[in-house]
């Protein structure tokens, strides 16, 4: 039984795991997953910093927020940030191949599930959060229900914007066999994720704040209230609890 259990769970990993939602991700090959970390040690560390200061300024406008969930953690990059601004974060991912990075990086408590459903009761966190990772998910709509179920005051997202001539270059890299990250990966605008909250959370109250950074280093400002960056931050208050 014990022989037959080990063989089931890794044709889970090595099979299923790989075609999740019916196609291959990034993030379930080593060859990807294992660099992750590097990306942020180089070029894209000033992205980082601006996208974790609009994140903190979203989040910190519901101030009761103490706990929160970070779903596709990936290594745990952002979830080991948010005690700097304390908040105690927890971390959930559907890779075991970034989870097994994510366990030696991050103190904190770690899950390894689908964010599609949540193995957690109702309003377990303060709050929910996807950073960079939204966009790979096919039923967004269900994802964002799940979220709103387990986050009592809020949901925050950091995602990749549609509105940048990055997401050009990357389409382009693709037809030539480049850059697998973004093949699966559905970018969006501002108005584009307003668009699917209101369908979730149609019937509840509440608030929706976003700001847009990614731009470049010698344009006059860094955030803005315009939905052209490569990356915003929008975080969805709940006004009925």
């Amino acid at each position: 039984m014990e022989e037959l259990q080990k063989s089931s769970d890794k044709s889970l990993v090595q099979g299923d795991l790989r075609n999740w939602q019916g196609r291959k991700e990034w993030f379930f090959n080593r060859e990807h997953t294992d660099s992750y970390e590097l990306w942020y040690e180089g070029r894209y560390k000033r992205a980082e910093v601006w996208q974790k200061k609009i994140m903190q300024q979203l989040v910190q406008t519901e101030p009761k927020i103490k706990t929160l969930l970070e779903f596709g953690c990936g290594t745990g990059r952002f979830t080991r940030w948010w005690k700097d601004i304390d908040i105690e974060a927890s971390g959930g991912d559907i890779s075991p191949f970034m989870l097994g990075q994510a366990v030696h990086l991050f103190g904190g408590d770690l899950v390894w599930a689908d964010s599609h459903f949540m193995p957690f009761k109702d309003h377990t966190f303060d709050s929910l959060a996807f950073i960079t990772t939204f966009e790979y998910y096919k039923d967004p709509v269900k994802v964002i229900r799940e979220a709103a179920r387990v986050g009592k005051y809020g949901i925050a997202f950091g995602m990749m914007n549609r509105n940048s001539p990055k997401v050009v270059r990357r389409r382009i890299q693709e037809v030539f066999g480049k850059n697998p990250f973004y093949v699966t990966a559905t970018f969006y605008t501002p108005s584009m994720l307003i668009g699917k909250i209101n369908e979730a959370l149609k019937g509840r109250d509440y608030t929706i704040i976003w700001q847009t950074t990614g731009l470049p280093a010698w344009f006059p400002v860094q955030q803005w209230h315009v939905p052209y960056g490569d990356f915003f931050g929008l975080f969805v208050k709940f006004n009925d609890v």
